[in-house]
């Protein structure tokens, strides 16, 4: 391998019976470091090495290796995490996602690839404004000053972010690439303007989409109930490509390139659903003429066990009805401010509904009475034809309403899970899966039921008309419209001659106006209308008098393709040239939180397909933006609290004399510790500079990947830093004690020259049985560590991992100097994306002069192991359906065991198990104790355990 590690003390085996190698040379004396007993200093080393940020505009000093110096595409790689809101403060999921990102680009720049990892701004936005107004100023000047103090903080994790390429999306070079791409898709058709009912907001007096609503009709910034109003809005057409966001999403599960739950979120807020159009008669009593009643289902096949007819209240023939039925009046009336979810229901007695299996010659094999109608408010008035069939058997909602009001009558069953069609195994409780269709469906019993329903549909309308097929979405057009200052003005002008016209290219941007006063009076609603001489213009078209659009949009349009202007931050005519899309597109990796698997990836995506189309970009035919998407979970902050009342408990309310029982300082009792998401009132945040301060960047990285797997809760517990921090101790201390030639001379180490040797009699000396200890366990952490950060998930895994190759180095105290020295300088490559300042403080004791770590490579094996195996001793690579999740050192299998045998089996997963790093990272879904299957290949060199997967 090309690297430093290869490049040093290379002798012939027979020289090696010198505990030290370099004493076999009188003209090389060696240096024993006389700072060998040196207080590590975490914080210190941070400021000795830290790469400052440069200001905005200037350019940083990167590693030579970082810079670019490659000549093709494939040697280059886009990192990216999803850019911060500048809030003014960073938080420990900052922390977290950065650290993340930083290791895995720093590990890429090893390894030898242009890493892009680049840094901005999600800069415009309501808290913002609001802050404008509580403070009088500009919110221009509250975001950059915002930005200046969390540049700061990210200065102390010592990330190597590459600021040449710095932006804030409320820069007008920014937004004017926004502008010019709202007007791209508006040349194509792909914006429009029309009146709608929309979500308003009466605290931050703006429009929210129907994503930025929760389940309880209220905003997801303010907490206001949300009201209805009519509005003039714009909308871009996302639907005209929710086929190709679906179905692309098969592209993106390929290799687990994305998380299975995030792909599952899209698939279900596009809401492709097959279903189909019913036409159920109804009939008044004492009247024999038949009115038609529309109803849609997503489960055709259901039909043959509808048991009853439900109408909203706000259905046009309830409205009807009640004219002349004074008690359904009185209903309607009483339940219209009811939450949909009850249960209240009216009978109307004098209609009955008839399925269309009972009309029509022949249409029905079982004979079908006719069905009951209700009015209830669990029907919603504005989904398709305000009517369903209720089919208590296939559905939760209808079952808990039969359950209430047709008790008396029992479940009638359409599908079954059981091949038969038997229904005995279903307990009178509703079946909700897909399964095989009941005798109650005549000849289709037996059949599945996804086949059923479409030939269910398609007799029923040959033989009446009765029924249609339908394929129904539920997203809709992304509404974009805002009404406030602060964000990306649209850019078109009204003209009451011409109409909406858009704004020429030549005058873009379009820029915000000051409106100082709007800001020091604390006044609400939207500056830019009452801006006049901002909003008077000219009409681009006949130049006569005009107005300027005064909406603003929604910032996840700016965050919809902000990634594809790092390449390019500085072209002024494009958002990206093609050269560059070419170059860098799509991002290799992306990082951020799983709270935006729907909107901020999903418009990302349509933004990325619509522009490459329209702007005829050169990139990866897939057309998707992110090649690899890692979700990181949360941090959440442990939180102290009182067991009588829950009330959360300040820090100084808390007595930590004995951190593992709290006590309440008021009361003497002991206070119930849990972990929960940071916030102030639960009194359990953390600073991450103030952390830093004092237990050193380097410290704080570590053990940020080391408490909990990229994807899951991260539960932060300061007290368990002091781990990571003997751990780097004892390694510092340990080198300190490695003796270095004088004079610089370190001849080249060639493993198999070290460890080949014809006298069977030297391999069982003290000193080459720790050297190949030592070497065969470099070797295996140099593969899983480089397994763990490729893989990204399992990267805290390496923090274990290479503290069990210390933990090995230390205690081999006969080891020759030549190995602890090859073995420590691989440590620290290996540790330097994790710990920069650390890394790189040790690699110049052991390699003084030498330049930067991170000016050599990542290590690589170096085929040494076949040479180790003179002991009774393999590696083994154990995986868990087909995916390796750690190389072990194990036995030779006995003699006396033979393969294929349950003893040999449980005998090669007890062995597995005595490691240490098998034993973190063989638990949850990779628990081999919970294996149904083992398939061991040459005695163990390979074990691959099959575990079920848990259903969700």
């Amino acid at each position: 391998m090309n690297s430093v590690a290869r490049k040093i003390v290379g002798q012939s085996r027979p020289q090696l019976r010198f505990v030290n190698l370099w004493s076999a040379s009188p003209r090389t004396s060696l240096l024993r470091r006389s700072y060998a007993t040196a207080k590590l200093d975490l914080p210190a080393l941070d400021q000795k090495w830290r790469r400052p940020i440069p200001k905005l505009g200037e350019s940083p000093n990167l590693p030579e290796n970082s810079k670019s110096k490659f000549q093709t595409v494939k040697d280059r790689m886009y990192i990216l995490s999803m850019f911060p809101y500048p809030s003014g403060n960073l938080h420990l999921g900052h922390l977290r996602v950065y650290t993340i990102a930083d290791v895995i680009a720093r590990f890429h720049r090893l390894r030898g690839h242009d890493v892009l990892l680049p840094m901005g701004w999600d800069a415009f936005g309501l808290p913002a404004e609001n802050a404008a107004i509580e403070r009088g100023i500009d919110p221009a000047i509250w975001t950059k000053d915002n930005i200046a103090r969390m540049k700061e903080q990210l200065e102390c994790m010592n990330g190597s972010f590459d600021w040449s390429r710095e932006f804030a999306t409320c820069d007008p070079e920014f937004y004017k690439h926004t502008q010019k791409i709202f007007l791209l898709l508006h040349k194509h058709g792909l914006v429009s303007q029309k009146k709608a009912t929309v979500n308003w907001d009466p605290i931050d007096m703006t429009v929210l989409a129907n994503e930025q609503v929760d389940s309880d009709g209220r905003s997801w910034r303010s907490g206001a109930k949300i009201v209805q109003r009519e509005l003039q809005q714009w909308f871009f057409h996302i639907t005209k490509f929710q086929e190709s966001l679906l179905e692309d999403l098969n592209k993106l599960s390929v290799d687990e390139a994305w998380p299975e739950r995030v792909l599952a979120m899209q698939k279900n807020w596009l809401g492709r659903t097959e279903g189909a159009y019913y036409d159920f008669a109804y009939e008044e009593d004492g009247k024999t003429e038949k009115h038609w009643l529309k109803i849609y289902t997503t489960r055709p096949e259901t039909i043959y066990a509808a048991q009853f007819i439900a109408l909203s209240p706000q259905s046009p023939i309830v409205e009807r009805l009640a004219q002349s039925d004074s008690k359904l009046r009185e209903f309607v009336e009483r339940v219209k401010d009811l939450p949909p979810e009850t249960a209240e229901a009216y009978r109307v007695s004098q209609l009955k509904a008839i399925s269309p299996l009972e009309l029509g010659t022949g249409n029905s094999e079982q004979s079908v009475s006719p069905l009951p109608v209700f009015v209830t408010p669990y029907v919603r008035g504005d989904y398709e034809t305000g009517a369903i069939m209720g089919v208590p058997a296939h559905d939760a909602r209808d079952f808990a309403f039969w359950k209430r009001h047709c008790s008396e009558t029992s479940l009638k069953y359409a599908v079954s899970p059981e091949p038969d069609g038997s229904t005995e195994s279903l307990k009178n409780g509703p079946y909700l899966e897909s399964g095989y269709c009941t005798p109650l469906t005549g000849s289709y019993a037996k059949i599945p039921s996804g086949d059923a329903a479409r030939q269910i549909v398609d007799r029923i309308n040959d033989q009446s008309g009765l029924a249609r097929h339908s394929t129904k979405w539920k997203i809709r057009d992304w509404l974009i419209s805002r009404q406030r200052y602060w964000g990306t003005p649209i850019p078109i002008i009204h003209c009451s001659t011409c109409g909406p016209q858009p704004v020429p290219d030549d005058q873009l941007p379009v820029v915000l106006p000051k409106v100082d006063a709007h800001w020091e009076d604390g006044r609400t609603g939207n500056p830019l209308e009452t801006a006049t001489e901002w909003v008077n213009t000219s009409c681009p078209k006949c130049h006569g008098l005009a107005k300027r659009d005064t909406d603003t949009m929604d910032t996840f349009v700016d965050s919809s393709w902000y990634y594809m202007r790092f390449p390019d931050p500085y072209n002024s005519e494009a958002p990206i040239s093609a050269d560059l899309a070419k170059s860098y597109l799509p991002v290799d990796i992306y990082i951020g939180g799983v709270e935006h698997a729907i909107l901020h990836l999903l418009y990302a995506r349509f933004i990325y397909k619509a522009v490459v189309d329209l702007l005829g970009l050169p990139v990866d035919p897939s057309k998707e933006p992110f090649k690899k998407l890692i979700t990181q979970g949360m941090v959440h902050g442990k939180t102290y609290s009182d067991p009588d009342t829950g009330r959360f408990l300040k820090p100084n309310e808390v007595d930590l004399s004995s951190p593992s029982e709290p006590k309440i300082v008021a009361s003497g009792k002991t206070a119930t510790i849990s972990f929960e998401k940071m916030s102030k009132s639960k009194h359990n945040g953390v600073d991450p500079t103030t952390f830093i301060a004092q237990y050193g960047s380097d410290a704080t990285r570590a053990h940020i990947l080391f408490q909990a797997p990229v994807g899951e809760v991260l539960n932060w517990d300061e007290d368990k830093i002091q781990g990571v921090i003997r751990w780097l101790r004892r390694f510092y201390d340990f080198i300190q004690k490695i003796p270095i030639p004088t004079d610089g001379s370190i001849p080249q180490f060639d493993s198999a020259s070290y460890f080949q040797s014809s006298n069977p009699a030297e391999k069982k000396t003290p000193q080459y049985l720790e050297d190949a200890e030592i070497w065969r366990a470099t070797q295996n952490t140099i593969i899983s560590v480089t397994s763990a950060i490729e893989k990204v998930y399992s990267m805290n895994t390496t923090v274990s991992s290479l503290m069990e190759l210390t933990n090995l180095l230390v205690k081999n105290k006969k080891a020759s100097d030549v190995i602890k020295r090859e073995a420590s300088l691989m440590i620290i490559r290996m540790m330097a994306p994790i710990t920069p300042a650390f890394a790189e403080e040790c690699w110049s004791i052991l390699n003084p002069g030498r330049g930067s770590v991170f000016n050599d490579s990542w290590p690589v094996t170096d085929n040494s192991l076949a040479l180790l195996d003179f002991q009774d001793r393999i590696t083994s690579i154990v995986q868990v359906n087909g995916r390796i999740r750690c190389v072990v050192d194990i036995p030779r299998k006995p003699e006396s065991l033979k393969d294929g045998t349950p003893e040999f089996h449980e005998w090669i997963k007890d062995k597995i198990l005595q490691s240490e790093d098998a034993r973190q990272r063989l638990v949850g879904d990779n628990d081999i104790t919970k294996a149904t299957k083992v398939y061991v290949v040459k005695g163990g060199a390979t074990v691959n355990y099959v575990i079920p997967k848990q259903k969700e």
